[in-house]
């Protein structure tokens, strides 16, 4: 079972580097009837492709047509599997607030956290990508949002994240706040006042499960985030 467990994840990665939706299908529909998890099947099969795909753009091996085809096989395999997902009971679900920092676009990484919260039993609510720092402090604040899940991609941008939190203090807003993003380290999270801080969307579950503990244990994570598909100016320096 474990070498053909391993063959349907590599088949799902690479199926997602060769933009082949068909494949990728078949791949999905193997490891659904093989039993593989859901989330594995997207972290170690989906995700490396893309994370693979990012390596290829980086080294101008792959341009933004391929980006975007290879991000569209790797949605057909997530739509497969989500009606897999184990879904957890929730009576009192927690309202989690999510979003891609202003000056950068990058958002599979995001969604794919938000696909798992969802799952996991939090009421998500998606503010994209780009979005402005008020934007997070007025629907955390208006929601009375028990997490704030931060994304950014660009080290331009990271700098926004401390902006946001210092402005949520600032406001009386006592949400939890979950950071991640390829610039992101466990140190970079500790020092602007993060609560969390994840390596990839399964893991991202724990850690927000982690922060409402009644004892919380400290769950250091990171969060992966894709290849950008287009290129953004540098955010702006003010509060916006």
């Amino acid at each position: 079972m474990s070498v053909e467990k391993s063959d349907i994840l590599n088949n799902l990665a690479q199926a997602v580097i060769d933009m082949d939706i068909a494949r990728v299908s078949k791949a999905a529909a193997e490891a659904i009837s093989s039993h593989i998890d859901p989330y594995e099947a997207i972290t170690d099969g989906l995700a490396k492709g893309m994370d693979k795909v990012s390596e290829l753009f980086e080294h101008e091996e792959y341009f933004v047509p391929e980006i975007l085809l290879c991000a569209d096989a790797m949605y057909a395999g997530i739509e497969m599997l989500k009606p897999h997902f184990p879904k957890e009971a929730a009576p009192n679900k927690k309202k989690a607030v999510i979003g891609v920092v202003k000056g950068d676009t990058h958002d599979i990484g995001k969604n794919l956290v938000k696909i798992m919260l969802d799952n996991a039993g939090f009421e998500m609510h998606d503010l994209g990508r780009n979005v402005p720092y008020a934007k997070f402090i007025d629907i955390a604040g208006g929601l009375n949002a028990d997490l704030v899940c931060l994304s950014t991609l660009m080290t331009t941008t990271m700098d926004g994240m401390q902006v946001i939190i210092e402005d949520m203090k600032k406001a009386g807003i006592p949400s939890r706040i979950m950071i991640g993003g390829g610039p992101i380290s466990p140190a970079f999270a500790k020092n602007i006042g993060a609560d969390g801080y994840a390596k990839n969307a399964a893991e991202a579950v724990k850690v927000a499960k982690g922060l409402f503990q009644t004892i919380q244990v400290p769950l250091i994570f990171k969060t992966p985030e894709f290849v950008s598909v287009r290129k953004m100016k540098e955010g702006c320096n003010e509060r916006c």
